[in-house]
């Protein structure tokens, strides 16, 4: 318990001074703002969440051929005994699974082709991201369902023995419903669970690797039930144009025992791919929107609104005052509240950050809902734009209202 905890002072102290990586989000060791579910929402925003789906259920997928392939060296036998066909493939082609199979000695890398995409994630970020797949979506949540889910994903959770990484614990499904602006849920869309009673079997690995391919590479068109289709874009070199294999039987076949052989390997490229896609593009915006403000932009909009109403009735009720010469001119000090509320309201808006949200330790999630910052530097960035926030909305209400007090009055 005591190397658990100073394993996880060691993570956080390792972030006390930078921004997460997008390793560290996906591997689940950030904390909110800056969490896989605040990641998640942020994508769902601007309808790119599949995207994602795709790459948490491509990492299932592999984690469930790693526990088939540490199932059947545990039972003796080696892979090549086991699966002959795949053991020819992984020694021409290469794969991901050189050491859990043999293929290689513990600690050597086993590199994949992967032409259009190249090696995009190092081999430490790979292993990072392997275990925490494997650990954090290996055990089923025995506590009540929170608001917005559980953490989880569609595929096969395969437990292991391993200690639990530091990670967030607010409440994400990717399994549930699509959250919306007012709805966190979604139903769930494949079995969550592959029990750990029975062995894991190819047909297993068929199974897992044929939701993949009609839910996010098949045209819609193509799908028995249009509902369950997310195709996502992938350049022409890596589309995968068709699933001849089918998990209801067994294959037979030469060629068909052939292309199953490829099942653990299928969608690691298309993963890779997506992977840089959100690193380069959706990453930095997230990082933008959540390490320095703490508003979504329909909130930020409300506040622009009412800022802009609330500061016509402050300069309304400020030119009746002088125009009708109300004494004493003491009253206009009262200016300062419309004038306060106004310019925090516009300030806010145009950083995207409210700073009375930030005192209290709040971002928000969706519009007026919020939850609980956790992630130390980003509570320090955040606590320094607030305070800059605060001294700006003091300079604009304190000059507006001075220079309404210091004009004379003049009856009409």
């Amino acid at each position: 318990m005591d190397d658990e905890k100073q394993r996880q002072d060691d993570w956080a102290n390792s972030r006390a001074n930078r921004l997460p990586s997008f390793t560290e989000v996906l591997s689940r060791r950030t904390r909110p703002p800056v969490d896989l579910f605040m990641f998640y929402l942020f994508l769902q925003r601007e309808g790119a969440e599949d995207i994602l789906d795709f790459w948490l259920d491509v990492q299932q997928h592999e984690n469930l051929c790693r526990a088939y392939f540490k199932d059947v060296r545990k039972s003796g036998r080696t892979i090549k005994e086991d699966w002959p066909q795949y053991w020819d493939y992984a020694r021409r082609r290469g794969s991901i699974y050189g050491t859990v199979v043999g293929l290689n000695p513990e600690g050597a890398t086993t590199k994949r082709s992967t032409q259009s995409t190249g090696e995009l994630i190092s081999d430490q970020d790979k292993r990072n991201l392997a275990a925490a797949g494997s650990d954090s979506h290996g055990r089923r949540s025995t506590s009540p369902m929170p608001r917005s889910g559980t953490v989880g994903s569609d595929y096969g959770r395969v437990a292991t023995g391993s200690p639990e990484p530091p990670r967030s614990t607010t409440p994400f499904s990717l399994s549930g419903r699509t959250p919306t602006l007012f709805n966190l849920r979604r139903a769930s869309r494949a079995p969550t669970i592959i029990p750990r009673s029975a062995a894991i079997t190819r047909l297993d690995l068929i199974a897992s690797a044929e939701r993949i391919f009609y839910r996010y590479l098949s045209p819609a068109g193509n799908t028995v039930n249009s509902q369950e289709n997310h195709e996502i874009y992938l350049p022409p070199a890596l589309r995968v144009h068709s699933f001849p294999l089918s998990s209801s039987q067994e294959p037979r076949s030469q060629s068909e025992l052939s292309l199953m052989a490829q099942i653990p390997d299928m969608f690691h490229s298309q993963k890779e791919y997506c992977f840089r896609a959100m690193e380069q593009d959706a990453f930095p915006r997230f990082l933008r929107s959540k390490a320095f403000g703490n508003l979504t932009p329909i909130s930020a909009l409300v506040r622009l609104i009412a800022g802009l109403i609330i500061l016509w009735i402050g300069l309304a009720v400020a030119f009746s005052l002088v125009f009708l010469d109300v004494e004493p001119k003491s009253k206009r000090f009262f200016l300062f509240l419309p004038f306060t509320v106004a310019i925090l309201f516009l300030i806010s808006h145009q950083y995207e950050l409210d700073p009375i949200l930030v005192f209290l330790g709040q971002s928000e999630t969706t519009p007026f809902r919020t939850l609980t910052m956790r992630e130390p530097y980003v509570k320090k960035l955040l606590l320094g734009r607030a305070i800059w926030v605060s001294v700006l909305v003091a300079i604009f209400t304190t000059a507006l209202t001075l220079l309404f007090w210091a004009v004379p009055g003049y009856r009409l």
